[in-house]
């Protein structure tokens, strides 16, 4: 029974087929940045890992502190959201499908609660499982970048202000009809900012995505048509 249970062990822990693509040089090169401002302004750190669920191996960290350096436990980052997916690929003689498990997890004084509302967040951004199974090194670099906005939202964080136009002697604006609006109209332009920012982001990704697949949709289809060309009646 013992050799058993550690035969079947072994096959799940080996049982995954292709190997989880990590992100790009570029990708990761462009996240850093974005993730530098957005702790700078908030106060707060942010990371991403992916992880190979069946190798139990780190196949990308990276946060606003840099390619390769994690948030969690590190010392200058007290306060830390970060984005953990989980990809598993299996092998096409199992019977299960490929899938991912994405979590966001924090430092403790981020609560349960504003957690589960930043994954919520994700899959509102169209960053869902399925996405990380088709793309996951572009998907979890998508998700870093989404999470100044989702922790914003979720009341961890105030939302990154927007940069001031200098002017000279500009006279006081008059009281607003509000108090409400009045003193948190920053606020809401920042918050606005950052999702027309992540959704210029998102449409980017989206756009490359379908130009790639469509070239590989064309040469699967010039391929079946020589194949075809190449058939006889005596053939077929």
């Amino acid at each position: 029974m013992v050799l058993c249970c550690v035969g079947i062990g072994v096959v799940n822990r080996n049982g995954g087929g292709d190997d989880v693509l990590p992100p790009t040089s570029q990708e990761r090169g462009d996240t850093v940045p974005i993730l530098q401002r957005s702790s700078a302004s908030q106060g707060i750190c942010y990371g991403w890992v992916l992880r190979d669920f069946y190798k139990y191996t780190d196949l990308s960290v990276g946060s606003n502190l840099g390619d390769g350096i994690a948030v969690e436990e590190n010392a200058a980052c007290p306060r830390w959201v970060q984005v953990v997916a989980r990809v598993a690929y299996t092998s096409e003689s199992s019977e299960s499908n490929d899938f991912a498990r994405v979590t966001v997890e924090a430092s403790d004084d981020v609560s349960a609660t504003a957690r589960l509302r930043m994954e919520s967040g994700l899959e509102r951004l169209g960053l869902t499982e399925d996405a990380f199974v088709d793309e996951p090194g572009w998907a979890v670099t998508r998700a870093a970048v989404s999470l100044p906005l989702l922790a914003a939202e979720a009341g961890v964080v105030e939302p990154a202000p927007t940069p001031a136009a200098a002017t000279a002697d500009a006279p006081p604006l008059p009281d607003a009809g509000s108090d409400l609006w009045r003193d948190r109209w920053g606020y809401l332009l920042a918050a606005v900012g950052l999702l027309l920012f992540t959704a210029l982001l998102f449409a980017a990704g989206f756009w490359q995505r379908g130009r790639q697949r469509r070239k590989e949709a064309g040469g699967q289809g010039r391929t079946r048509d020589v194949r075809a060309a190449g058939r006889t009646p005596e053939g077929r």
